[in-house]
């Protein structure tokens, strides 16, 4: 049966880290490989927010070299230099291509000029220009519009809450706990100095109170509401947050086929607009735009943000005559954007992380994805100086321990690369639980029906979203969230979740009504 992990009643931890996204795991692994005692808690499940609703690319930024800001790109592509390095089947490559229509001859000779940068901050070369013919190999489906070439560049993708996971399945082996699913209920303060937290375990209701030396939250878009929630008011150094949603539509592959990531600017405000290939799917975005309902109403597409990207594709792949029909899910996270306070666009807003502090508490939030370990350290640095006679080792290691790639001669290569990046030291275990017929993908996507038996079984699901939604991709992959394959999802996950029918009924009645809520196409005006 599926065990959830519980906190250690009665014990004191150095660290409480509070949010399970990636900032969170991030500060839990850098924290529990340093001989810290640290306790993660989030109140619903590891990445539920916005770290299973990024765009799903581990990039340097070139945006952000655009704009001037030399040292956060430097910062990315390293640490994305180091995630291929580190998680090859998790964090992949990723080539885009840039179509040039020859209308602006400057702008593209500084596209060629920046990207030479871009290579050189992460320490390798590669050609950029493609002659017209040679593109169209590369963007086959690309409009029939007078093409001058194109320009191409590498960055990577990943699967944003597998991330997470295997970030704190690394932190787990060096000791760290980590729970899903328990709430901050007070920040637990003693003559203005913050001593713990009263935590709230929603499975069972029962409530602990929980000291630590030093409280750091990490909730990201929801860090405003953590300080206000527990009492002691917004410290004068706080950053004012500005709430930023980016949303995206997930095609069947065969119906935008792609081999590179295509880029564009968007043609009614010239925007950033890319479709690139994604476990078995294809996903275009994004948008960006002010989340103006507040964080506590989770993100969903808008009618006019799901027309925004059509409108994208239709001057981008004309031919293909794309719908409404042809979307099978879309999906939107809030992005925890400092505020600059220059009301400008919402794409003009930096995206660096900012970290302040009070007694007995450190929180965090900006930043982006890739740079997780940086904003780690950076968070550590200000813990050290709240925790006498601990001293910060900076140095960088590879982000994870290294995984030999399972052997198994009955499956190829690639399946078995993406097992170890994604599970690490648990892919072994995973294929040996698996049954006959488990071992093959499910139709439409790059998932194994033996996923789903290992996630039931190990790690951690309370709800059918967090099977469907995080553990494995289904819910964004297949039509109607996966309604079609539910029956065999069913049989092989019910016994392993040791739900009875009724409650098995309720959660999928419960997933099916979230996922056409959140994840279905919006109605057309």
């Amino acid at each position: 049966m599926n065990q959830a992990t519980t906190f250690p009643p009665g014990r004191d931890w150095d660290l409480l880290v509070i949010g399970g996204g990636i900032t969170g795991a991030g500060i839990l692994l850098e924290a529990a490989r340093r001989g810290l005692k640290t306790l993660l808690v989030e109140q619903k499940d590891f990445a539920w927010g916005t770290s299973s609703r990024s765009s799903k690319l581990v990039h340097g930024g070139l945006r952000y070299l655009a704009s001037g800001n030399l040292r956060l790109t430097r910062d990315a592509v390293r640490e994305r230099e180091s995630l291929l390095r580190a998680a090859p089947g998790l964090v992949e490559p990723q080539g885009f291509a840039f179509a040039d229509h020859g209308t602006d001859v400057k702008r593209r000779l500084g596209f060629l000029a920046m990207l030479r940068v871009y290579d050189m901050l992460a320490g390798r070369r590669e050609p950029h220009w493609e002659r017209p013919e040679s593109f169209r190999m590369l963007a086959p489906n690309i409009g029939e519009a007078p093409l001058a070439g194109g320009i191409r560049y590498t960055d990577a993708k990943t699967d944003d809450a597998r991330l997470v996971l295997r970030v704190i399945d690394e932190a787990r082996a060096h000791g760290a706990v980590a729970c899903n699913y328990v709430t901050v209920q007070a920040l637990v303060r003693d003559g203005g100095k913050v001593h713990g937290a009263m935590l709230r375990d929603e499975r069972s209701q029962a409530e602990t109170a929980v000291r630590a030396r030093v409280v750091i939250n990490a909730t990201g878009a929801w860090s405003d509401l953590l300080g206000g929630a527990a009492g002691g008011g917004k410290p004068d150094r706080a950053p004012r947050l500005r709430p930023l949603r980016g949303s995206h539509l997930v095609l069947p592959a065969w119906r935008l086929p792609l081999a590179q990531a295509v880029s564009l600017l968007h043609p009614a405000d010239s925007r950033p607009v890319f479709a690139f290939p994604w476990e078995g799917v294809t996903l275009v975005g994004t948008t960006d735009v002010d989340h103006e309902e507040g964080v506590n109403t989770e993100a969903r597409i808008t009618r006019h943000e799901f027309d925004y990207l059509m409108a994208a594709l239709h001057a981008q792949f004309p031919q293909l005559g794309l719908t409404d029909q042809d979307v099978v899910a879309t999906f939107a996270g809030v992005r925890p954007v400092i505020d600059g306070g220059q009301h400008g666009a919402p794409s003009s807003e930096k995206r660096d992380h900012f970290v302040w502090s009070e007694p007995g508490l450190v929180s965090v939030a900006g930043g982006k994805l890739t740079t997780f370990r940086s904003i780690a350290l950076d968070v550590l640095r200000h813990v050290s100086q709240q925790l006498p006679g601990w001293q910060l080792r900076a140095e960088r290691g590879p982000v994870f321990a290294r995984v030999p790639v399972p052997a198994r001669h009955d499956l190829p290569p690639g399946v078995l690369r993406r097992l170890a990046g994604r599970y690490g030291a648990q892919a072994k275990p995973l294929l040996l639980a698996a049954r006959k017929g488990e071992l093959e993908c499910i139709p439409g996507t790059q998932t194994l029906w033996g996923e789903l038996r290992w996630a039931a079984r190990a790690e951690a699901v309370y709800q059918l979203d967090d099977l469907l939604l995080r553990r494995t991709r289904l819910g964004i992959q297949l039509p109607d969230g996966g309604l079609g394959q539910m029956a065999r999802i069913r049989a092989i996950c019910q016994p392993e979740l040791g739900w009875d029918d009724a409650r098995w009924e309720a959660q999928e009645r419960r997933y099916l009504a979230e996922w056409r809520k959140q994840y279905g196409v919006p109605p057309a005006a």
